[in-house]
This record gives structure tokens, C-alpha cells and sequence, in this order.
């Protein structure tokens, strides 16, 4: 089956929005990392609504688990791209997946801070 591009613009970005959605179940579904922070980021939304947090909080809190679920898929592709084109271990692959962790690794210590920002207070 050939793919053909659906031009038109309410069509088009409504296939897009599908693949998009079927990614993030993807995601969800089949990658431990992104089981784990989903798992977190509806935690946090539960203790959200517990401890009654401002708009302000909210806004930060919900920036901060898209900002980490996020990066976090982006790493899965830069390491399911990497492994399709160089299965065996080669020290350059490994860099680059390195690389793609540790931008996770920053997104999840921002994530970490917001988190005790908002949520230390409620507990002093």
C-alpha cells in the first residue's frame, strides 16, 4: 500500500492528531520510563486537587510532567532510531544515547524542583 498525503487541512490534521495519539498510547503502553512518569504525573495531579494548588501552581506543575513525559519520548525515538540503524553496541551510539537521557535527566530534576516548591509549603 502506497502512503498518500492527505492535503486537505481539517483531514489532514485530524489523521495527525490520530497518529499522535496512537504514539503517546504507544508510549505509554509499551516503555517502562514513560509508564513511570505517567504513573508520577497523575500522582502529582491527584495531590493537585488534595492540596487545593493556586492557578499559578497548576500551571507549573502541568509544564513541568508535559516537559518530562516530552523529553522523555523524544529519548525513546533518538534510542529506538539509534538501535534500528546500529543494533550491535558502538561507542558513538551509546554517546548519543547518553545524551538523550541526560536531556531527560534535566527535565526531571526541573520537574523535581517545581514539585518541592510547590508542594514543601504545604507540609512546613
Amino acid at each position: 500500500m502506497e502512503f498518500q498525503k492527505d492535503n486537505t487541512f481539517v483531514t489532514g490534521r485530524l489523521k495527525s492528531m490520530t497518529y499522535a495519539f496512537n504514539g503517546a498510547v504507544k508510549l505509554i503502553r509499551t516503555e517502562h520510563s514513560i509508564m513511570v512518569q505517567f504513573s508520577l504525573g497523575i500522582i502529582m495531579t491527584i495531590a493537585g486537587f488534595y492540596f487545593h494548588i493556586s492557578q499559578t501552581e497548576w500551571l507549573c506543575q502541568t509544564l513541568a510532567i508535559g516537559l518530562v513525559l516530552s523529553i522523555e519520548g523524544l529519548n525513546t525515538a533518538v534510542e529506538k532510531i539509534a538501535d534500528f540503524i546500529h543494533p550491535n553496541y558502538h561507542e558513538r551510539i551509546g554517546f548519543i544515547k547518553d545524551i538523550a537521557a541526560g536531556a531527560v535527566f534535566f527535565a526531571a530534576l526541573t520537574a523535581i524542583a517545581i514539585g518541592l516548591i510547590i508542594y514543601i509549603p504545604k507540609f512546613v
